[in-house]
């Protein structure tokens, strides 16, 4: 059989792998060796992908089995990534060592488009049930009892304005999430400056912060190197940890935001920049703490509320940073305050390489 040129395997966009009949890799394109980590050649396939129902089927068609298998798999390292596993014969005849052909279809923004559609409805149900009731109880009394009370309409038209108000952010924030998860498996090519970055958020807040006497207290380095991710999705990140500590934190105290280098990133061999922002709240219990990334938990759900938070800001942020192949902390002293840690990478690497 005529070889496959390195160029046409490299150009194929999945990754694609030939085997011999001992399961032993004699070929794979560039997709490949970025899934799963680069020298793949010479070994057994079992070495790059540690599925059993994938390398079953492997072995089903190099047995003789059947001359084409597919199997769904999930790989979980980094971020889980859905892949259709087609695994197709060789036949002996065609001359040549390769027995096998192995090719991996992404199919996680399928499954997590359609993971999005049915938590969308799930959430935007249950959520605005509350709120809408509310409207319409008083619209009813607007129309009824209240038709001709000037007093009693105008405080019933400033409730209806807070809680549209609410359902708004919520279906705003609710799309930014399930935009997030859908493209979560996705790395950020770009470079994005923390600094400038971080500048932007505390010049945007500045006025909120002034509404209830409080201070935004940078400190930066000059040195402060770009890291790796989206800007416009590491200023919605910045943009939310300021934000709860300005909804939460006591008035007329300092939010503190800093930003350092890293030398290396926990399960990551390479540098970061570690971004901190910490306030003078009133402090999260150490039970709530693990919770506080979930759709919707709030510690204190009427303060929540009562501030404009939606329950999604963290989630939200927890996404994210899960995009940027970094990490986030979160520790709290009852009374004393609340110190958000976020960990970015400045470079990025393979699955394989991270596991």
């Amino acid at each position: 059989m005529f070889p496959i040129p390195d160029a046409v395997l490299d150009s194929l966009p999945d990754p694609v792998i030939l085997l011999d009949g001992d399961r032993r890799v004699l070929a794979a394109n560039r997709a490949a060796d970025e899934l799963l980590g680069g020298g793949l050649v010479g070994f057994n396939l079992a070495r790059a992908l540690r599925h059993p129902a994938a390398l079953d089927a492997v072995d089903a068609v190099l047995e003789g089995e059947d001359d084409r298998r597919e199997v769904e798999v999930s790989l979980p390292v980094p971020v889980q990534r859905d892949y259709r596993v087609q695994v197709v014969a060789v036949p002996v005849q065609s001359g040549g060592a390769v027995r096998a052909v192995l090719v991996l279809n992404d199919t996680t923004l399928a499954r997590r488009a359609e993971q999005m559609r049915a938590d969308f409805v799930a959430n935007v149900s249950h959520e605005l049930r509350s709120p809408l009731s509310a409207l319409i109880g008083i619209i009813e009394t607007l129309r009824g009892p209240a038709a001709d009370d000037a007093e009693a309409r105008d405080r019933f038209l400033a409730i209806m304005a807070r809680e549209s108000g609410r359902m708004a952010r919520l279906i705003d924030d609710l799309l930014s999430l399930s935009r997030v998860e859908v493209n979560e498996h996705i790395l950020p090519r770009a470079k994005a400056p923390v600094d400038r970055l971080l500048r932007q958020v505390a010049e945007l807040v500045a006025e909120r912060a002034k509404g209830r006497g409080m201070t935004i207290r940078l400190d930066l380095p000059p040195d402060l190197p770009a890291v790796m991710g989206a800007a416009d999705e590491l200023t919605q990140v910045f943009q939310n940890l300021i934000d709860n500590s300005l909804k939460y934190a006591r008035e007329g105290s300092t939010v503190q935001v800093s930003a350092f280098t890293v030398e290396r990133l926990p399960s990551i061999d390479c540098p970061g920049v570690a971004v901190t922002v910490a306030d003078q709240g009133e402090g999260i219990a150490r039970d709530d703490l693990p919770r506080l990334t979930e759709r919707f938990y709030r510690v204190d759900k009427a303060r929540s509320r009562g501030a404009g938070g939606t329950g999604l800001g963290l989630a939200i942020v927890k996404h994210i940073v899960n995009r940027h192949r970094g990490r986030l902390m979160i520790s709290s002293e009852v009374g004393e305050g609340t110190t958000v840690t976020v960990l970015l990478p400045v470079c990025h690497k393979s699955v394989t390489e991270q596991s």
